[in-house]
């Protein structure tokens, strides 16, 4: 199941960092654009993967970029998860962050994050990281395999005290802002180092406030480092 080629943004000056970010079902997020016309992150390029076409059941099977299948959205907790899916699509983001290692990218120079599906599956790709990050961000987003998340976990856990920045909308009709509470009070009990943001009436989407909060995250994380 070969996925489309990755939308490249390139770094407008030495690139020094690399930002992975993920698609939520079905569509695409452009972040980059806005900050590129307004001259920010110049030593970060910008990569967002392409999921496959795959059937999606609660869409009545009809097929949409998608990193894994979705049966319901009634019960976070209790739902069937498309564990394969899940599992297939973590590859492809850990090769992604191998390749920015590969060539030669410091891998705590590395962000990766997204919005709903694209936000779930940067949690779970990122906690279960071999390599220390720096960081991670999940709009809009929940747990995924939540029952064994923790076992998929590298022994060391190079990324037990790397930030995780979640935003969510307080209006969600699609994925409730409880389900993003759940997912951050979860994590935060494991011991992860994470930052839960709502945003009042707020739907299924990002705000420029969100987005103002996730610039300010990423400055902090993989500020420019200048020229060399």
């Amino acid at each position: 199941m070969a996925n489309k080629a990755a939308l490249i943004v390139p770094a407008l000056k030495r690139h020094t960092s690399t930002c992975i970010v993920a698609h939520g079902l079905g569509d695409r997020m452009f972040l980059a654009d806005q900050w590129r016309q307004q001259s920010k992150f110049p030593e970060t390029k910008f990569i967002f993967p392409n999921a496959p076409q795959i059937p999606i059941t609660i869409n009545m099977g009809m097929r949409m970029p998608g990193w894994y299948d979705i049966s319901d959205f009634t019960d976070m907790a209790n739902r069937a998860e498309d564990e394969a899916g899940i599992t297939r699509s973590q590859k492809v983001f850990h090769d992604l962050i191998a390749e920015e290692i590969k060539n030669g990218i410091p891998t705590e120079r590395i962000v990766l994050g997204g919005f709903s599906q694209g936000g779930a599956m940067s949690l779970l790709s990122g906690v279960t990281c071999s390599t220390k990050l720096g960081g991670i961000f999940g709009l809009s987003c929940y747990l995924l395999l939540q029952g064994k998340v923790r076992e998929m976990v590298p022994a060391e856990n190079p990324n037990q005290r790397t930030p995780i920045f979640m935003g969510h909308g307080s209006a969600d009709p699609l994925i409730k802002v409880e389900w993003g509470q759940m997912t951050a009070d979860k994590l935060k009990g494991w011991g992860w180092d994470v930052d839960f943001k709502t945003y009042r009436g707020l739907q299924h989407s990002a705000s420029p406030e969100e987005i103002d909060d996730l610039e300010r995250y990423l400055k902090e994380r993989i500020p420019d480092q200048g020229e060399k």
